[in-house]
Order: C-alpha cells, then sequence, then structure tokens
C-alpha cells in the first residue's frame, strides 16, 4: 500500500514546468500579433517621410501636375499668338507705295521734233521742278554721246515709266517723230496711261489716227497742259 501512494506523488511536480513552458509560449503567441501592425507602420511612416523628402506625396502623384490642366495651356497659346482684338492696325509707310517706282531710270520720257525743243525743255523743266521732282529723259541732253540714235531712244523708253508725245504740225511732218510714236506703243502696248500725248497747236481733225483710241491733253490751255501731264504721270506709275 505504501509503494501505490508513491507513484501520484512524484508524477505532479513534473507537469508543473510543462504548464509554465505552454504559458509562456502561449504569452509569446498573444504577443506577436500586436508587434506587426506596429512594423508595418513604422514602415509606411518611413516610407512617407522618403517621399516627403523628394518633394512627393501620395496625394501630389496620383494627381495631374498644375501646368498641364486646360486652362495653363490656354493662357500660354493666347499669349504666343501676339494678336489680340483691340490691337491697332499695322501702320504701312508711304513710302513702300512708291518703291515700284525706281524700279526704272526715268518717270517719263518725252518725246518731240527738231523744232519743238524750247517747248519739250518748258515741259521738261516743269515736271522736273514740281513737288513730285519727275526724272525726265530728254533725247538731245540725256542721250549717251556716241550712242546710236535708234538703240538710245528705244532704251530710253524701256526705261521709262511713261511715254509723252508732244504732238505739234512739226511733229507730223517729221519721219523720226513718227518712228518715236511707233516705238512708244509698242513698248506698252496694253498699258493704259502709259502713253499720254500733248496735242499742241493742232485740232481734233488733225490728230494721229494711229493714237485715237486714247485721251489726249489739250494743250490750248494757260499752262499749255503741262499740270495734265503731270498729274497723268503721276497716276501712272509713281
Amino acid at each position: 500500500m505504501a509503494s501505490s501512494s508513491s507513484v501520484p506523488a512524484s508524477s505532479t511536480p513534473s507537469k508543473k514546468p510543462r504548464d509554465k513552458i505552454a504559458d509562456w509560449f502561449r504569452q509569446a503567441l498573444l504577443k506577436k500579433p500586436k508587434k506587426m501592425p506596429i512594423s508595418q507602420e513604422s514602415h509606411l511612416s518611413d516610407g512617407s517621410q522618403t517621399a516627403t523628402q523628394d518633394g512627393l506625396s501620395p496625394s501630389s502623384s496620383s494627381s495631374p501636375p498644375s501646368h498641364s490642366s486646360p486652362e495653363s495651356r490656354s493662357s500660354p497659346l493666347s499669349c504666343s499668338s501676339g494678336m489680340s482684338p483691340t490691337s491697332p492696325p499695322t501702320h504701312v509707310d508711304s513710302s513702300s507705295s512708291s518703291s515700284g517706282r525706281w524700279s526704272k531710270d526715268y518717270d517719263v520720257c518725252v518725246c518731240h521734233s527738231e523744232e519743238d525743243l524750247e517747248a519739250a525743255q518748258e515741259l521738261v523743266s516743269y515736271l522736273e521742278g514740281s513737288q513730285a521732282s519727275l526724272r525726265c529723259f530728254l533725247q538731245l541732253r540725256d542721250a549717251a554721246p556716241g550712242g546710236a540714235i535708234v538703240s538710245e531712244l528705244c532704251q530710253a523708253l524701256s526705261r521709262s515709266h511713261c511715254r509723252v508725245l508732244l504732238i505739234t504740225p512739226g511733229f507730223l511732218r517729221d519721219p523720226w517723230c513718227k518712228y518715236q510714236m511707233l516705238q512708244a506703243l509698242t513698248e506698252a502696248p496694253a498699258s493704259e496711261g502709259c502713253t499720254i500725248p500733248l496735242l499742241s497747236g493742232l485740232t481734233r481733225a488733225a490728230y494721229p489716227p494711229e493714237l485715237r483710241f486714247m485721251y489726249y491733253v489739250d494743250g490750248r490751255g494757260k499752262d499749255g497742259g503741262f499740270y495734265q501731264v503731270k498729274e497723268a504721270v503721276i497716276h501712272c506709275k509713281i
């Protein structure tokens, strides 16, 4: 009987260390789930700190940059166009309108007979002395010495904007003057106003038939028709 009672007494102390170990494992297992969220939060906090150091945040990375908005795009385009409805029109220099005048050497070439040289010189003086300062070609004055008469005439006609034909009785009698008239018509047959007949000392019945398709300036006025000739030249090419 004594031997049988000693066996259960030895078994009770051996269970206590096992219970302590089990209790320690239970406490360790219960503490581990609490540590995991703390480590994750610390990891997220570290990531947010690095993001803020780089100048970025989670909210700013998801949203588009401010300069890519439609309003910000439209404002530079409107400025770069350089035009506005209230902008004044560009001023055009009036001198540029007469730039075509300098494409030729002369504004007018005066064709006349030898006996009308004095009247031709008066016309040239009037045109050159006017406010427009017209450039005139007078054959006996401006032809190159030693040059052929025909070639000098043809060059003068081609280098002039207008041709003035001083039609007088001496002009109609001179075959050379008729040649000048035909050359002037050939130089610009379709250019209206570039050939200006000045009828002086003749009636309308004596007007050359080659010029019947164009108006002439009547030289019977007090100024000999010089003013009309000047206005016609200015209106033609100047």
